[in-house]
């Protein structure tokens, strides 16, 4: 199978430079050996197929209007051994956990404004910075990020880097548990007697987190609901499972409504009143009164509710701020600030536009660096500079001219590879690692996460909507449940 695979100038997850797998792929590499090539090509199909028969899609918006797809799936897994998954967790929760204190921070004592670690024009100009509405409002366990969604990649040495933080509505969960489905069901000669660690668990642990945001006022169980735009935004396949599997009412905005800043919920047996909105709505389009007095999505008086104590919104409103591309940079001084720590997984060096001397640097060397637009996601308004051509770096250059402020430059990493079966062959793919943490009275790290993959042969982009995929990531476990 890997015959004529190359890994080239990349650090690769599954193999050496000299063509051998890594200790912990050797007997995954010895397994997939024993398929001929036709057997890979059926199982591949077959994986393709339980993907579309469940209806595990998503939307993808273009010119042309919009396209419902299936994620295209990999069965080369990505394996962590556990030494090195116990590194990321306690580094994901170092990373949270400044996080959060830095948006209770923000919205109450802004010490770390006071005090010149981060400017105050980074805040105070962010677009998602509702200080007018949540300024000082107490909410449950002052915490004001129950998921997150953090995406990891390797560089070429094979040290892991954060390339961005999700803290608003990261989306994708459900893959994780739908690719585990799709290997047990299509490989499960991959299962015998390795230990992998199970995702059996989580959804308890998933829907606990919600529970532990009851609000002070809420006596007895607290009523759950997940607020969704609706069946035509492109992450509602992930909505309704998620809603599914926690066992939690799956609602619009229509379905709810406010009465002396109570959250009710209609019902065939009449109103039931709601205490825990676990929403997917952005802010802006939560409450027509308070925030887009055009939203037909949200609830009216939703924020007075909020602010009241009646109800709690997870993620907390206001988010925003903290996962900003800009307010990236200062994580690592937050980390330093808040926990007096030392980051365990570091940035990818990132430069303000800004900064003269930086915009006049990156417009000399775009084709050598990445540029982002700081308030845009999914790898749209962006620019690859090795991939780019001339033309797409001359409008570029006009975009970060007019408005510098509105976008970062990174150096561009040579992202870790790992091999994809697709179309009957093996070829090396750039990956990463979005990583889900889930915070209530305790935190916990999903197992493994969601692997994305660039398919497309080259390519450094790994988003869905571009062309990306989808890996199972297995966890070596050294004892304890699994999956085995």
């Amino acid at each position: 199978m890997l015959k004529n695979y190359q890994t080239g100038a990349f650090f690769d997850e599954m193999m050496n430079s000299d063509a051998t797998p890594k200790p912990h792929y050797e007997w995954f590499y010895k397994l997939v050996e024993r398929f001929s090539a036709r057997e890979l090509d059926e199982k591949h199909e077959t994986a393709q197929l339980s993907f579309l028969r469940q209806g595990i899609t998503f939307t993808v918006y273009n010119n042309e209007g919009q396209t419902e797809r299936t994620m295209p799936f990999d069965f080369i897994p990505i394996i962590i051994p556990e030494s090195e998954w116990t590194m990321i967790e306690t580094g994901m929760k170092q990373r949270m956990t400044a996080l959060n204190k830095f948006l209770e921070d923000i919205y109450h004592e802004r010490r770390i404004i006071e005090e010149g670690v981060i400017p105050r024009e980074l805040v105070d100009n962010n677009p998602y910075y509702y200080r007018k509405q949540v300024q000082g409002v107490g909410i449950p366990l002052d915490n004001h990020i129950f998921l997150s969604g953090v995406d990891l990649i390797r560089d070429e040495h094979g040290q892991y880097r954060v390339l961005e933080d999700n803290l608003r509505n990261p989306s994708g969960m459900s893959y994780v548990f739908q690719n585990r489905y799709v290997m047990r069901q299509v490989y499960p000669e991959l299962f015998f007697n390795h230990s992998i660690r199970t995702l059996e668990h989580e959804f308890s642990k998933l829907h606990q987190a919600v529970c532990d945001h009851k609000p002070s006022g809420c006596k007895g169980e607290a009523n759950v609901v997940l607020l969704t735009p609706g069946s035509y935004n492109s992450a509602y396949y992930d909505h309704m499972f998620l809603a599914q599997q926690m066992g939690i009412e799956l609602v619009e905005g229509r379905d709810l409504f406010v009465q002396g800043g109570v959250v009710y919920m209609k019902t065939i047996r009449g109103l039931k009143r709601v205490d825990i909105i676990y929403r997917r709505i952005d802010d802006d389009f939560l409450d027509p009164e308070a925030f887009r007095p055009d939203s037909a999505l949200g609830v009216n008086g939703l924020l007075d509710a909020y602010k009241k104590g009646n109800v709690a919104i997870l993620n907390g409103i206001g988010n925003g701020v903290a996962d900003d591309k800009a307010m990236y940079v200062y994580v690592p001084e937050m980390i330093r600030f808040y926990l007096g720590e030392e980051p365990l997984i570091p940035n990818v060096e990132t430069y303000f536009l800004s900064d003269p001397e930086r915009l006049q640097y990156v417009l000399e060397n775009m084709e050598e660096l990445v540029i982002k637009n700081v308030g845009a996601s999914g790898g749209y308004d962006m620019l690859i500079g090795p991939q780019s051509t001339e033309e797409e770096r001359a409008l570029f250059r006009e975009k970060v001219i007019e408005q510098p402020n509105q976008y970062i430059a990174q150096p561009t990493i040579k992202l870790s590879r790992a091999p994809a079966f697709q179309g009957g062959n093996v070829y090396p793919c750039h990956v990463d690692l979005r990583v889900f943490v889930m915070n209530g009275t305790e935190m916990n790290v999903l197992p493994g996460g969601l692997s994305r993959v660039a398919l497309k042969e080259g390519s450094l982009v790994v988003n869905s909507s571009q062309g990306g995929g989808g890996k199972d990531t297995w966890i070596l476990s050294g004892g304890g449940e699994t999956d085995a």
